[in-house]
């Protein structure tokens, strides 16, 4: 299937693989064979930016085998980019928005999912306490001593296996702009259309190779979605 560029709201280019946005989702099944053709297939449509000497961070676990096949392509250095979400009280599974790691860890709320479950300040502080703990141990399980890669000035390459609703993506791409990247530019295999149309103006370039109306879980377009380990994440990181 060929890429074809699709118009967007903002400044951002979207690319999308195939000839309609809205086929049936189950043509697609099993597109991908795992995540590492996932990231040689995305590597081919970012060719454009090796010149630019990119940074590809990847967003664990998952997204670290597709980022890894990307950073070879394009000979560039690979990092994690830790996000967590910042869970509802009495709702784990809601999010009231996300903190991202960095020299100054961003905080990113959802003031109206706040201001209609009336969650209190002291509450979304002990909440970001107790998620920058767990950034904490995973950066030095998955770093072990080395530093973070400056992002200052640097064209950054945004990755992961797929995206659902876009929640984590989006506030992993609100931190990078806050920390100064010169060009934001989110990759990832496979996506619904309208959240990456949601997505489009919080990056300067929107790559994605399969976006459908009619969307599935993202291990649906998957042939092995088998689980990506915190050793294989290791394990990549320094063969790089």
């Amino acid at each position: 299937m060929a890429l074809r560029r699709v118009p967007s709201h903002g400044y951002a280019a979207c690319w999308y693989m195939g000839m309609e946005t809205n086929r049936n989702a189950a043509l697609y099944q099993g597109e991908f064979a795992n995540r590492q053709d996932a990231g040689r297939r995305l590597a081919k449509a970012l060719s454009r930016y090796q010149d630019q000497q990119p940074i590809v961070l990847a967003l664990p676990r998952g997204g670290v085998p597709v980022g890894f096949e990307i950073a070879r392509a394009l000979a560039a250095p690979l990092d994690v980019l830790l996000v967590r979400k910042l869970r509802a009280p009495g709702y784990p599974e809601l999010g009231i928005g996300a903190v991202v790691d960095g020299a100054d860890p961003q905080r990113i709320l959802n003031e109206s999912i706040i201001e209609s479950l009336q969650v209190s300040a002291d509450y979304i502080e002990q909440e970001v306490r107790e998620q920058l703990q767990i950034i904490e141990e995973r950066k030095r399980r998955y770093r072990g001593g080395r530093p973070p890669l400056a992002l200052a000035g640097r064209t950054v390459i945004l990755t992961d296996d797929g995206i659902a609703t876009g929640g984590t993506v989006r506030a992993g791409l609100k931190a990078l702009a806050l920390a100064g990247a010169g060009r934001t530019v989110l990759a990832v295999p496979v996506a619904p259309d309208e959240t990456m149309r949601a997505l489009a103006g919080a990056a300067d370039d929107v790559v994605c190779l399969l976006s459908l109306a009619n969307f599935h879980a993202v291990g649906f377009f998957y042939a092995d979605f088998a689980q990506t380990t915190d050793d294989e994440v290791i394990e990549l990181l320094q063969r790089q």
